[in-house]
This record gives structure tokens, sequence and C-alpha cells, in this order.
């Protein structure tokens, strides 16, 4: 028979569970897949929202081809649900039928059914891309020469630090892949390299549990389409955490966000088969993607909320032909943002539908359509996007959003960070503001608009190797580009202290009398000035010369040929953070 077994202490057991107190039957209770869902993964554990997992009661899961399905019951980590997770994984295409004595949203008399899709297969990873080598495209450092880090010129000098530091992941090397922060004028501050064959992309900074952390996604990408999983790292460059899609689902490289809740938001993509007879081109069994949004709980990594596109967006509503050729599956949807709105929904953008919805947290319901095929707005003049990404709705009720205008098709000459402002009382979208880089720019993928506390704006161009930041009035403050044909997904600006736990770098180069001590220290932010230390052994070193901190690596001269030098960071107080292992100076 079914369930099991409770809930923060995961346990076992068999025949039912009896649920205790009345609030089994009278609280609302959420559930995922949602009743009537049809694109359920053999795989699919069963999500129970709004009541602790002590209190769930009997709960029977029936497959309609595999009968009647034991299992456990583990709780979520905030007490308010648990999960269902059957002993063996269900059939493709048969009908699962759960019968409990809850409340359920969207249910009648406490049974809901949903069906399981016909899984596609795998998707296969995929080599990252490199782009062609020109002169100056990573940048190179004695004290850490094991660091190759993309290189970004800066184009448009701002006169003053504009709140904050850059945070880019370059996706195509040239030579090592991952996420870095550079100073508010594009110098290195910190960069690490992620695994062999793998990228990363929507490396940010966030809060998690009330401190600042670094995110990321890492893995391989293939045809758009990111296979991986989510980092979280603190302030000391240590991780905290990882987090990958379930329910047979790997995180995808669109959307990482971490929730006020402490849970995370994550994309991910489920190739099926579905009946696409009535679409051009289309077969009664054709291979699409199910775009799939998930809500994770970072403790324990059960799903705490699913929506598929699928049971939401109808193919009909795609710009995106099916393919005349097999091979690849149909992405129909493309997913690329989710969001937390302000008022607890969550916002999803479609790429292929040139479509934003904003669907309800509880139940999955569209609440409403930002324009595509079956908008919910009458959009007013230069409010259509196409092919968009990175759709946020901000407090004031604004949505910015960062349109790229091209797919291929080409649907607009430029691509442009917009902001509109919804009128959901009247249903209408107006234009609050544009930015357009100078000269123009078109990007066929990706992209990202960030408002900045003083009314600036960040645009990161997607495909395309800029950065640009504009203010109230419209006008570029900031621009940068990659040197090379390089890109970041997103790109951002945020306020950074780092502090990590290695220890500052050393290396010292001679030429004639004159010996140059090159010091530096991943990550270190609050780095004022550099000492050198000197002397005949590594145990007995004296202060032989300073300097300010420069860039990424500062280089030092000193006078005459010391055996042994080390480094020390000091802060703007002049105390000392931390002292290099002594290097022997050739």
């Amino acid at each position: 028979m079914a369930v099991l077994a409770a809930a923060a202490a995961v346990g076992f057991a068999s025949g039912l569970w009896s649920a205790s107190g009345s609030a089994a039957t009278t609280a609302v209770v959420d559930v995922f897949p949602i009743p009537g869902g049809q694109v359920a993964a053999p795989s699919t554990q069963i999500t129970f929202r709004g009541l602790a997992a002590g209190s769930l009661g009997s709960i029977v899961v029936t497959g309609s081809t595999t009968g009647v399905h034991t299992g456990r019951v583990l709780s979520d980590s905030d007490g308010d649900g648990g999960s269902f997770l059957p002993t063996k994984p269900f059939q493709a295409g048969e009908k699962v039928t759960v019968q409990t004595g809850l409340n359920i949203a969207g249910a009648a008399g406490g049974t809901f059914s949903f069906t399981v899709a016909t899984p596609g297969g795998r998707i296969p990873a995929a080599v990252p891309q490199k782009a062609p080598r020109v002169a100056g495209d990573v940048s190179r450092f004695a004290s850490a020469p094991q660091l190759f880090p993309a290189n970004l010129r800066v184009t448009k000098r701002p006169s003053r630090a504009e709140g904050g530091d850059l945070f880019v992941a370059p996706q195509a090397g040239p030579v090592q892949y991952g996420p870095e922060i550079l100073g508010p004028y594009g110098g290195l501050i910190w960069f690490k390299t992620v695994p062999k064959n793998d990228s990363a992309t929507d490396f940010r900074a966030q809060t998690y549990r009330g401190k600042p952390v670094l995110t990321w996604w890492q893995g391989t990408v293939n045809g758009g389409v990111g296979i991986g999983e989510d980092e979280i790292y603190n302030s000391s460059y240590q991780p905290v955490a990882t987090v990958t899609g379930t329910n047979g689902i790997r995180s995808d490289l669109h959307e990482f966000q971490l929730t006020s809740a402490n849970t995370a938001l994550v994309t991910g993509y489920f190739p099926v088969f579905v009946d696409a007879s009535g679409i051009k081109n289309g077969s009664k069994h054709e291979l699409v993607y199910d775009s799939v949004a998930q809500e994770i709980d970072i403790p324990t990594g059960l799903v705490l909320w699913q929506w598929d596109s699928l049971d939401h967006a109808p193919l009909t509503d795609s710009y995106q032909p099916a393919p005349t050729t097999g091979g690849h599956p149909w992405d129909y949807f493309h997913i690329n943002s989710i969001q937390q709105a302000p008022d607890g929904s969550i916002v999803i953008s479609s790429r292929n539908d040139w479509a934003v919805y904003d669907v309800s947290h509880q139940t999955d319901a569209t609440n409403w359509t930002l324009n595509g095929k079956g908008s919910s707005f009458k959009m007013g003049p230069n409010t259509a996007f196409a092919f968009q990404h990175d759709a946020r709705l901000q407090a004031n009720g604004d949505i910015t959003i960062f349109d790229d205008g091209a797919g291929p098709p080409i649907v607009h000459k430029r691509s442009r960070g917009i902001t509109l402002k919804l009128d959901t009382v009247h249903h209408t979208a107006t234009l609050v503001r544009q930015d357009e880089h100078q000269p123009g720019l078109l990007a066929e993928f990706e992209g990202s608009v960030q408002p900045q506390a003083n009314g600036d704006v960040m645009v990161g161009w997607g495909g395309q190797p800029y950065l640009t930041e504009f203010n109230s009035s419209g006008r570029p403050v900031f621009d940068a580009r990659f040197v090379g044909a390089n890109s970041s997904y997103r790109a951002y600006r945020f306020p950074w202290t780092g502090t990590p736990k290695t220890k500052p770098s050393a290396a010292a180069h001679v030429s004639g009398a004159t010996t140059t001590v090159y010091a530096s220290w991943d990550g270190a932010t609050a780095v004022a000035r550099w000492r050198v230390l000197g002397g005949a052994s590594a145990t007995s070193l004296t202060l032989v010369g300073s300097a300010a901190k420069g860039a990424f690596e500062t280089a030092i001269r000193v006078g005459g040929h010391e055996a042994y030098v080390a480094t020390e960071a000091l802060d703007a107080h002049g105390h000392v953070l931390g002292t290099s292992k002594p290097v022997k100076v050739p």
C-alpha cells in the first residue's frame, strides 16, 4: 500500500499513515504534479504543500498500469509540506490516481490524478564553444599563473564608481571558463574555473539565510539548453550548497534565483513525445521540450512547486516552427527566466512564445499573459517584444525586459532594454523607457536588464560582447566589451565584499639590480596597500618595500636582490589582512 513515514526525521513504514488533528481536512493543500497534469516524469515525486508532513494522513497512489505504489514521505525543511517518493518509477503513458483525505486545491473529494509523459531520452552533453584567440583576450598574472580569465575592456569609463562591482560569466573561454567579479572600472577581483568541459552562466550576488552569497549555474550546453547544477558560495568563496533540478530534470543554465523563503527557483528542460499532428510539420509522435520551472527546498532537495509549459502554453502559441528534420526536440516554448514577484506570484518568460506569464504559486493557474499570441494586455506603442529574456516585475509594478528582437527571424533592427508600465485594471502596457546601445546591437539570444538603486539601468547584451550602464536619463555612463568574440549570458552590478580564506600570492622577477615583486589575492576586496618582506631566508624577512594596491596584481619594485620575499596585504587602516608564503627569488 502507500505511505508511510514522516516528517523531519525521515522514516519508513508500511500501511496507511493516520493524520493527527482536524487540520488535514480543512487546510487547502496544493499538489504537484497538478491535478490533470499531462507531462509528469516517470520518476516524479508527489508534492503536498500547505500542511505539515506529519498531518497529511493516508495517501494511496495507484498507477493505471503499475498498480498501487509503496513509498515514503519526506518533510520539507520549513515544516509546511512534504513529498511522497514512490519506491519505483511510474510507467510512461499511464494515469496515476492519488487518494487522500485532504482538501486538495483543484480536486474534489481529496482525490486527483495526473498522466505520466513518454520521455524522449536524455539531453546529451556537449563541449562548450571557444572563441578564436586574439591579442589581449585573457589576463595573465605572475603571482597567479594558474588563472587565465577573459578580458573585459572598458570603452566608456564613468567619472565615479557606479554602485558596485561587475558580475559576468564569459561563455567562450577562450582558455578557461568560470564566473568573474570585476571592479567598477573593469579590473579583475575574483575568478573561479569550473570543471573541464563545463561553462558557467547567471553569475550574481544574492542573499541566502540572511547572508550575502555568490551563485551561478555550471554544466554543459547543447542547443541553448543546459544540463548541470547550481552553486552557492559564501563571501569567503567557500561552497555552501549545490542545487540541482529533480523529478528527472537537471538544472538548466537560464535561471537560478534564491527566494525570500531561502528556496531556489531553477529552470529545466524535459524532452517528451506529444501529439503535434495539428501543427505544420508536426507529427503524432513529436519530440518536444517541456519547459519546466521548479522551486527546490535547498536543504532536502525536494520539489516545493513545479510548472510545466505543456500543461499551460499550447504548441500553437509558439513563434518557433516545428522542425522539418528529426534529431533534436522542438523547443517550442524555451523558458529563460523565473522570478518570485513582489506579490508572491511567479513570473515566467518564454523566448519562443514572445510572452511573459504571471502564474499562481499555489495552483500554477495563469493570472495574465503579456505580449505573444494571447496577451491579456493591449500593447501600447513600441511595447511589443520578441525573443525576450530576463523579465522582472519591479516593486512599483513596472516590468523590465531585455528585448532581443531577433531569433531568427529579425523582428526589430536593434536589441534594447525596456521598462513597461502594466495597468492590471485596464489591461494596458505602456513604454516607460528603452535603452539602446550606440552604435546599435542585435542579440539573437540571451541578455539582461538590471535596475540600479540610483536610477541607472545595467544592460547585458547577451550574445553580443557588451555590457552598458545607462543613467536615469537614458544616457550611457559606462560601457565595456569582452576582447574578442566572447559574451556573458547576463551582466550584473552588485556591491560586494569578499574575504577569502586563502593566503595572498607572491612572485618575483629580477632585472639587473632591481627586483620586482608581484602581489595579488584572488577575491579580496579590502586590500588598500601591499608591503614586501625580504631576506636571506624564508624565516628572516623584514620590510623592504611597499605600494598602494593597483589592479588585481600589483607590481612593487624593491632595491637589491633578496633571496626570499613575501607579500603582506593591508587594509585602509594599515591592519594586516594576510601574508603570502615566502617565495624564492630566481
